[in-house]
């Protein structure tokens, strides 16, 4: 019984020195003039979540491919479930480790979105991005997959109102070449062509 109360201690210990180690960076960053990186703003924000249930219930912070917890550890978001869900970054879920050790998630917490319209490109390392006034957002390949989308399409994203992301969610994918259709499922949402 000794040995688990100090297992129990010494993991309670690094996670402590986890949290002051985060701490420290955020405010050597700040007073260095730099501003802290946005994953570290998924952190923070998910510090203040919880965990429940002895562990088997985590909220946390979705930040473009994994969900951050409150422990600043990273889960992963089946690509699947972020596509077809349409979660950005900043978006709060909730995992539910059932029984079996399968991780069941759940969007909590949707933040404001915004829609862009931008250009599908693959760089020379074959990872894709769709660049949207003038600046490159990764995108989820199982997205890309679904609609079928080339280097050269038009893709309709989803970003996060408010907050400058590295990531966004694929809404809609307009083939080249079918630019004076409607894409299904587009509806009204207004565009402009002009920025790109």
């Amino acid at each position: 019984m000794d040995n688990l109360s100090n297992l129990a201690l010494i993991a309670q210990m690094i996670e402590s020195a986890e949290k002051n180690i985060q701490s420290a960076k955020q405010l050597l960053r700040e007073m260095m003039g730099g501003k802290a990186d946005f994953s570290n703003n998924f952190t923070k924000k998910a510090q203040v979540l919880s965990v429940s249930e002895g562990g088997k219930v985590i909220e946390g912070v979705f930040d473009g491919q994994n969900m951050i917890g409150p422990d600043g550890k990273q889960y992963p978001v089946p690509a699947n479930y972020a596509s077809k869900s349409k979660l950005v970054e900043g978006d709060v879920l909730k995992l539910t480790i059932a029984d079996d050790g399968s991780f069941i998630y759940k969007q909590i917490g949707p933040v404001e979105r915004t829609k862009v319209l931008g250009s599908l490109m693959a760089d020379d390392k074959g990872e894709y991005k769709v660049v949207a006034s003038g600046k490159p957002y990764k995108v989820l390949l199982a997205s890309l997959t679904y609609f079928k989308a080339e280097p050269g399409d038009q893709v309709t994203i989803v970003l996060p109102k408010d907050k400058d992301a590295n990531w966004g969610a694929v809404e809609n994918v307009i083939k080249a070449g079918q630019m004076g259709s409607t894409p299904m499922g587009s509806g009204s949402d207004e565009t402009e062509l002009e920025e790109l």
